[in-house]
């Protein structure tokens, strides 16, 4: 890995550092295919920008982190540039003290690479609206993950009023395998559901996202309960002539129960969020599934 840091710089003088490193060490710009913003506070940086860096393999990416310093300290850019790191393309952390912070769009305007997609993911607190955000607003796609909000199911229930195509949030994201295998556990005629409940831990965003997508799907009432976790932990859904049962309690398996047919075992493992970031950077379209199921979690807890 190449590190080099500039205290107290310019956007233009991070422009041109990165031109010259991509001279020196061959960063291949060209080859990029998205500039990934990640807007985070000191403590989540670590995590979030090495997430973003294992993202970037399926996706080269200049990965641009925003973080805000101390207010009360005078004016000034302080700037990290990493190339080689876990990623193909480059990270620069960009470090905004005083007023500066709140301009970082200024600051990210000189670095964004012309004529390719904007993403931008906010893997702590976000914004009500993340597309009139400063920094949202440069985004074809705003990720944001009610679970680090302090409460997390009225942030999921809260994305509808600020929406914007184009917005998602890793919520969403970890449900992917369930929808997958609950879809599939319908691909033989089962009968009318009639009821049914989602499990997880106090509080789990997922299980709210979950249960209102399927009481859509299924047309049936579906309410979520509390388990003892971690996460979601199970999936009940009771038919006219038995049940369908989804249940896992370790970060890998669960089992499908159907009656009238043995129990299968299924992979259904937790992803980590660099898994989780990578999906949601394949497509760049609006999702109007997701829309579909935060407006109806808002509609069930007003």
């Amino acid at each position: 890995m190449t590190s080099f840091l500039m205290g107290s710089t310019t956007a233009s003088e991070i422009s041109s550092q990165l031109t010259r490193l991509r001279h020196q060490v061959g960063a291949p710009a060209v080859g990029m295919v998205l500039t990934l913003v990640v807007v985070c506070d000191e403590s989540r940086q670590y995590d979030a920008v090495r997430a973003a860096s294992e993202a970037s393999r399926e996706h080269p990416s200049r990965i641009l982190a925003v973080i805000p310093r101390e207010r009360n300290e005078a004016t000034r850019l302080d700037a990290e540039i990493r190339v080689g790191e876990l990623t193909t393309g480059e990270v620069v952390l960009l470090r905004l003290y005083g007023e500066l912070r709140d301009h970082a769009d200024s600051v990210l305007s000189p670095l964004l690479l012309p004529d390719i997609p904007v993403v931008v993911w906010w893997p702590g607190e976000a914004p009500e609206a993340p597309a009139k955000d400063p920094v949202g607003a440069f985004g074809q796609r705003r990720v944001t993950d009610a679970r680090s909000s302090s409460d997390p199911v009225a942030a999921i229930r809260s994305r509808a009023d600020g929406y914007t195509p184009g917005d998602t949030d890793l919520a969403w994201t970890r449900l992917t395998p369930w929808r997958s295998l609950l879809a599939a556990a319908f691909d033989r005629p089962a009968g009318k559901v009639l009821d049914g409940h989602v499990e997880a831990e106090p509080g789990h965003p997922s299980a709210e996202l979950l249960a209102v997508w399927l009481s859509d799907r299924l047309g049936a009432p579906i309410r979520v309960t509390d388990s003892e976790g971690p996460g979601l932990t199970a999936v009940r859904l009771r038919l006219g002539d038995g049940e369908i049962r989804v249940e896992r309690y370790d970060s890998r398996t669960a089992t499908l129960t159907r009656t009238g047919e043995p129990d299968r075992q299924v992979a259904l493992a937790r992803r980590p969020a660099s898994d989780l970031l990578a999906e949601e950077l394949r497509r760049l379209d609006p999702d109007e599934v997701y829309e579909s199921a935060i407006r109806n979690a808002a509609a069930d807890g007003s």
